[in-house]
């Protein structure tokens, strides 16, 4: 398990497959993952939230992940740790010179990655408490406070179910992002056999949620249905 509980980590791969696999080993070892699919993706999540570790592939579409390194460090001193080809030894160089603290070789296997990862936060000095700028979503009469998982309504915390805050922690994730319903059952480690009941009990839970902060419930302004997608938290 990861030292770090809370630790929250950001995959950029344009691979859905070893972001799939990546994203669900990391999880299970205790750590907060959230998946971009390029840099442009990257960029979106790194605007909103704050990250304690971003692993990334060196070779993606458009911009590439030594560009987007060094463009990072320009703005951010939070840890990267680079994916590379096998052999592509200018690339593993090009990625420590933008910045990396660390690279690991393509094909590689899971644990050689936690261990790298757990080795580099061990490393990176512990952000200053009056540094930290608290992130929060705005949800009409509502907040959401991003870094302490807490929602909250004028002076008064407004109590969360477990699976409510666990649907919040991924939505915030990804604002303004359709989810679709299998992806929400995924993450919330629901995944069963019979995934169709699986599917109607996140409506469910949706619908309490939404309860939560909606002036109307039935026509959400915040937690959107997106027909043939999914939901998506729209915040102001």
């Amino acid at each position: 398990m990861s030292d770090q509980p809370d630790t929250h980590l950001l995959i950029v791969d344009d691979d859905e497959r070893i972001r799939g696999l990546l994203q669900k080993f990391l999880a299970r070892h205790g750590f907060w993952v959230t998946a971009a699919r390029d840099a442009a993706h990257a960029r979106r999540l790194l605007a909103g939230l704050e990250f304690d570790l971003i692993v990334m592939d060196v070779m993606m579409p458009g911009e590439d992940g030594v560009t987007l390194t060094r463009e990072l460090r320009g703005s951010m001193d939070t840890p990267i740790l680079l994916l590379t080809a096998k052999g592509e030894t200018a690339d593993r160089i090009a990625g420590l010179e933008a910045g990396a603290d660390d690279y690991l070789t393509k094909p590689f296997e899971p644990r050689e990655l936690l261990l790298r990862i757990n080795a580099i936060l061990r490393r990176a000095p512990a952000p200053s408490v009056t540094e930290k700028v608290p992130k929060v979503l705005q949800l009409g009469p509502v907040r959401y406070d991003i870094d302490r998982g807490e929602m909250w309504r004028g002076d008064a915390l407004v109590r969360l179910t477990a699976t409510e805050a666990a649907l919040m922690r991924i939505f915030a994730a990804q604002p303004g992002e359709p989810i679709s319903r299998a992806k929400l059952v995924e993450d919330l480690g629901r995944s069963a056999p019979d995934g169709g009941a699986q599917e109607r009990a996140v409506d469910v839970q949706i619908t309490r949620l939404r309860r939560k902060f909606e002036s109307d419930p039935k026509q959400p302004r915040y937690l959107q249905t997106v027909r043939g997608a999914g939901y998506m938290l729209a915040p102001e």
